[in-house]
């Protein structure tokens, strides 16, 4: 038996910032070389950052990144990093560097490139095949062999083929991003993999936020059973360490008919004879995971907090109706950012009601937030003034009240924060939710004004859930019972409810996981038992609101399938299926 020690470097990095990536893999290199590591396990595409996208296209870009990863080798002593980068030989691919004694001693380039979902990578790279023939790199006496992330999704993919052909430990790097629910399918399928390969198994994935997309680390190591011995926690910065032991597995290979050997030959590069030795295993942690609010919420943090310090920015001003929606992303960012970096702004017109206003201050005075009251009334009556003679024939005057009104009350408060915003240096965060958002219930312009919409991909029946959830987490009433119980309105019109407008949202979410997540037509969703006028209402208000949600920020992505990248259907549709 042969004792591996590995490092999963689960790291943040930042796409196109080549010198901040370097020198968070060297600080994480440094670690690993000092704990006596014979391995260490950078991200995919690390020394870029992922998703690159059409950076890739830039040759400059690809020329620098080819110039930062010298700048890895180089520094490399005994320990053996793999690297993810941009690799360039007549074509473009998403490589990994295997650097040792300052040097790069070979690459692997991914061969099963994902084009589905938030996946684009046939754009940019071309895969690796039988003309590029695998290498085992024989480090300690193991024979080891890399891979990157969608390679071991597939059950007859590279690691399997590369463990009929002698591989005994596989390193997989990756940027597998977050979505509901995937972590475990995740976990069971790396131990699926492990086992049918008997082989041990590395996984290591990058943890930040990127645009839309959440990267939730989680990584781990199975032995050769697909026994999980080690995993790092979701959502944080880790270097987790931990020792592989490497049990002869032929007999098995040789009994097992799937163990066949395979056909594509495998080159041995010898990089050490034999691991350091230690006294003392180190045997790694087995983080609990969180359950799924604590999960959907760390997400959510996660990428919120990344998109805003990311893009330049050190404070956020919401909009706060005293609504849930608005209170979530109130609470969210202070958990992102810090309560001195989160600024609450009340903007009352004449149909606010006294609760909805006295609940934004009670929850400002709990995060411990800047707030301020700037009452939008002012304006909203110069406006209905300014235009009163065009509008003859219509609703105008100060006593009556339309959508065009309503309207023009959100575009005021949208117009208010991005002046604060200006003056300030502040980002407007948006507080819209996942069924509004889908159905359309927002105001382009108004409400929808920001620099990124933090629950955009939360239904609102989800929305509900992680208030609790907050609560709980806190183990007091942070977010009062009143916010939570009221009735949701939008207050724009006396007496105003949601459910005017919509179906109860008990009702509607479910028709909007089907349509809009699991891709189901109207007709489909009927037959599951939904009444009909309801869902073609739905369905149809899903389709007529395309170009609205086209106009607004991004924010992040948490479902199976979110407006955005993820979801691409045309502005100018007929189907109505």
């Amino acid at each position: 038996m042969i004792r591996l020690r590995v490092a999963l470097a689960q790291i943040n990095p930042t796409v196109g910032d080549l010198d901040g990536n370097v020198a968070k893999i060297g600080a994480a290199y440094d670690q690993a070389e000092a704990a006596g590591c014979d391995i260490v396990a950078f991200p995919e595409l690390a020394i870029t950052g992922y998703p690159p996208e059409d950076l890739v296209l830039k040759p400059g870009f690809v020329a620098d990144n080819l110039a930062a990863l010298d700048r890895v080798a180089k520094r490399t002593g005994r320990c053996v990093a793999v690297v993810g980068y941009v690799a360039i030989d007549r074509d473009l691919y998403n490589a990994a560097a295997v650097c040792v004694g300052g040097a790069v001693v070979g690459t692997y380039r991914k061969r099963l490139l994902p084009n589905y979902a938030v996946f684009d990578e046939a754009r940019y790279f071309k895969p690796g095949d039988a003309s590029d023939p695998y290498e085992l790199y024989v480090i300690g006496g193991v024979k080891v062999g890399i891979s990157i992330c969608e390679d071991v999704w597939s059950a007859t993919g590279p690691l399997a083929e590369q463990a009929a052909g002698g591989a005994e430990l596989n390193i997989n790097i990756n940027g597998s991003p977050y979505d509901a629910g995937k972590v475990s399918v995740r976990e069971r399928m790396l131990a699926t993999r492990a086992a049918d390969a008997s082989c041990a198994l590395v996984y290591v994935n990058q943890v930040c936020g990127q645009d839309e997309l959440v990267f939730d680390g989680g990584s781990m190591v199975f032995d050769a059973e697909g026994t999980l011995i080690a995993r790092a926690a979701l959502f944080v910065e880790e270097l987790l360490i931990t020792d592989v032991e490497i049990e002869p597995v032929y007999r098995k290979r040789l009994l097992d008919p799937r163990g066949h050997a395979t056909d594509e030959p495998m080159r041995l590069v010898q990089v050490s004879d034999a691991p350091v030795p230690h006294k003392k295993p180190i045997v790694g942690p087995i983080v609990p995971l969180p359950d799924l609010d604590a999960e959907l919420y760390e997400a959510i943090v996660l990428g919120t907090g990344d998109y805003v310090r990311k893009n330049g920015f050190t404070d956020v001003v919401i909009g706060l109706s005293g609504g849930i929606d608005s209170t979530l992303v109130a609470c969210i960012a202070v958990d992102a950012l810090g309560a001195d970096h989160v600024h609450g702004v009340s903007m009352p017109s004449r149909y606010s009601s006294d609760h909805s206003k006295s609940d934004a201050e009670d929850l400002a005075k709990q995060l411990g937030i800047d707030y301020r009251t700037i009452s939008i009334e002012p304006a909203f009556a110069a406006f209905l003034e300014m235009t009163s003679k065009s509008f003859e024939g219509k609703p105008a005057d100060l006593t009556v009240i339309d959508l065009t009104a309503e309207n023009l009350q959100s575009r005021i408060r949208g117009t208010t924060l991005m002046a604060l915003s200006n003056k300030f240096g502040w980002m407007v965060l948006t507080t819209g939710n996942k069924s509004e958002m889908a159905v359309g219930y927002f105001t382009l312009y108004g409400d929808s004004v920001g620099g990124y919409a933090v629950i955009k991909d939360v239904l609102k029946t989800r929305v509900y859930d992680l208030c609790r959830y907050y609560n709980q987490r806190a183990g007091r009433e942070i977010i009062s019972e009143n916010v939570i119980s009221k009735p949701p309105s939008a207050e724009l019109r006396p007496d105003q409810r949601d459910d005017q407008s919509l179906p109860p949202y008990e009702v509607l979410d479910p028709i909007l996981r089907l349509y809009v997540e699991e891709d189901r037509t109207a007709a489909e969703i009927i037959q599951l038992g939904h009444d009909e006028a309801t869902v073609r209402r739905v369905a149809r208000l899903v389709d007529l609101n395309e170009y609205k949600r086209r106009q607004c920020p991004p924010g992040v992505r948490v479902s199976p399938k979110a407006f955005g990248k993820d979801r691409r259907l045309p502005i100018t549709n007929g189907y109505r299926g």
